[in-house]
């Protein structure tokens, strides 16, 4: 049986309990109370950025809206380069359905073996990794099909060259980022590139956009870009010269296009080159620019240089006779010869058979500044006012340091170093009475103002000079086109080594101009290095020249000025130094 307590019996619970106390906690919890109410008005209402900030950089995000780069164009509106949507594949490691039968057919479509995409995705605590960049559509379509949990897209575009190796040199290629890495991509970074937009979001833990921020900055895309470069005679231009090379076995070469009544840049082909859009394990030899980044000696194509200087001081005429029997002269102590003795030339006939002790002995009567003068009007020894990277601007001493021997060989060619876009353009005071054009390779459609550097009565005389050298009994022969007159010159140098001269290596060269009574364009050709038995400028060079010229002015429009086909003398006279 129990018994029943009785609280009375005990002392403690028989006495009574001051009210103050109970009413003392009963305050102190409601004062409590009171200040977790202050204290969240406070957070959320009166000093809230702090807290906001906080939050935003857990969970807003500023997502990048791509801008679409630039188109570059042909003087045609042809297209260079564009851009186009290419989708790229993101994961997040946190997130993703690791189902093997999922991923095996991911890493198909993403042409990834299982370990290398095993590998990507190792890293749990990651909440962002590329899986692969600048996709097909098509293909990131069938990846979505497969409904793979933590796998997502983002828009971004792939540049394409229709071109291909052909206008490579002079487009030059971006990265994956989509900035300009050579070319006119590079240089014009800033106009193609245009700029991104921005929207401001809220994502949730798992990487899902939740609501839009603030206002969206709209990206504004880039703008064309119209080259001067005609993409057909560019086309033309390096299969003529990557046939060359390769049937030569030579080592490079190059080909420069201007035309000769606005000095713009038709065409600038180099071999080898590379193709754009397949960027892997290039090197320096297929990424240069050769017409415009290397320079070298000219060799003879520097003659009608001289002797325009010649004509013009009026120390000799087109008939003036020039002795240069025996075939050798001597210049303090160092003798200069002509590969096969010719006698009394007059001073076409010196074009005509390249001779270089008549080019020497008509050097001699000008001063060295004055023959300074001429080639600096002409362009040498200064960097070409081109937008392009790497454009060297040769070597031309000053004429105080000139020795008369170093006189004599910059006559014809040695002791000068230029570049082949230099020298074509140098040719424009022959194809445009006299004048030297300036040159771009942007088009613009005005009339380009010329530099006078010779009469126009001259500039006539060294067209029908020129002409001779690419017609009967010249050094150029292989130049003559089916249709249109030619002029040119031919140069066969000696490449350096070190201080020297290799003993059996040459540059070949052809410079010239057509048709040759209204010269419509400058056409200049290097070949390096031939090593198939030719190496005469006018065995290797002046075909590419044919060519090109003759196709090229077809393009152009240009009526054919001649009804004669091209003839070469049997045994013709070879090229000299």
């Amino acid at each position: 049986m129990s018994r029943s307590v009785q609280l009375s019996s005990s002392p403690l619970l028989a006495s009574k309990t001051p009210v103050w106390r109970s009413k003392l906690i009963v305050a102190a919890m409601a004062l409590a109370f009171v200040g977790l109410a202050v204290r969240a008005s406070y957070v959320q209402v009166f000093d809230n950025a702090f807290f906001k900030r906080q939050g935003e950089v857990r969970f807003a995000r500023t997502l990048t809206l791509p801008a679409n780069r630039g188109r570059i164009l042909d003087r045609n509106g042809l297209i260079l380069a564009s851009s186009v949507p290419a989708p790229s594949v993101w994961a997040n490691p946190e997130e993703i359905d690791r189902s093997p039968e999922g991923l095996r057919q991911l890493g198909k479509l993403l042409e990834m073996s299982p370990v290398e995409l095993a590998k990507k995705l190792e890293n749990e605590d990651k909440t962002f990794v590329w899986l692969r960049r600048q996709m097909d559509e098509s293909v990131v379509k069938e990846i979505l099909a497969l409904n793979i949990k933590g796998i997502y897209t983002i828009k971004e575009y792939k540049r394409l060259y229709p071109e291909g190796e052909a206008a490579a040199h002079i487009v030059g290629f971006t990265n994956v980022e989509d900035k300009g890495q050579e070319g006119i991509e590079l240089i014009f970074q800033n106009q193609l590139s245009g700029k991104p937009g921005a929207r401001r979001v809220i994502k949730d833990r798992l990487g899902r956009v939740v609501e839009d921020v603030g206002q969206m900055t709209l990206p504004v895309d880039g703008e064309d870009l119209q080259l001067s470069i005609d993409s057909k005679v560019q086309f033309f231009a390096y299969q003529k010269l990557r046939e060359a090379v390769l049937d030569n076995k030579a080592k490079a070469g190059s080909v420069v296009v201007l035309d000769a009544q606005s000095g713009e840049i038709l065409a600038l082909a180099n071999y080898p080159s590379y193709s754009p859009d397949k960027r892997v394990n290039l090197s320096g030899e297929q990424l240069r620019n050769r017409a415009l980044t290397d320079s070298f000696e000219p060799g003879s194509t520097m003659k009608p240089f001289t002797i325009a200087l010649a004509l013009e001081k009026g120390l000799v005429k087109p008939e003036t006779i020039i002795q240069t029997a025996p075939g050798r002269i001597n210049i303090t102590g160092s003798t200069i010869t002509d590969a096969h003795p010719h006698g009394a030339l007059s001073v076409n006939e010196v074009i005509q058979k390249s001779s270089n002790v008549g080019t020497v002995k008509i050097a001699m009567q000008t001063q060295p500044r004055e023959m300074w003068e001429m080639f600096t009007a002409v362009g040498l020894g200064q960097k070409p006012q081109l937008p392009f990277p790497g454009v060297v601007s040769g070597r031309l001493r000053a004429a105080k340091t000139w020795r008369p021997v170093e006189q004599a060989t910059m006559s014809y060619g040695y002791g000068v170093s230029v570049s082949l876009f230099q020298m074509a353009r140098a040719y424009t005071i022959f194809a445009s009475d006299g004048k030297s054009l300036p040159a771009t390779l942007i088009k613009n459609g005005q009339v380009p103002v010329g530099v006078p550097v010779i009469s126009p009565e001259h500039a006539a005389a060294m067209r029908h000079m020129l002409n001779m050298a690419a017609g009967p009994g010249g050094t150029a022969q292989k130049a003559q086109t089916v249709g249109y007159s030619v002029g040119g010159k031919t140069g066969t140098a000696h490449k350096q080594e070190g201080k020297g001269y290799a003993t059996k290596k040459y540059r070949g060269l052809f410079v010239g101009i057509a048709p040759i009574d209204k010269p419509r364009i400058v056409v200049a050709v290097m070949i390096d290095e031939p090593t198939n038995g030719r190496y005469y400028g006018g065995d290797v060079a002046a075909p590419v020249f044919s060519q090109t010229v003759q196709q090229s002015l077809r393009l152009l429009g240009v009526q054919p000025d001649m009804s004669v086909k091209p003839q070469i003398v049997a045994n013709g006279v070879e090229e000299t130094f």
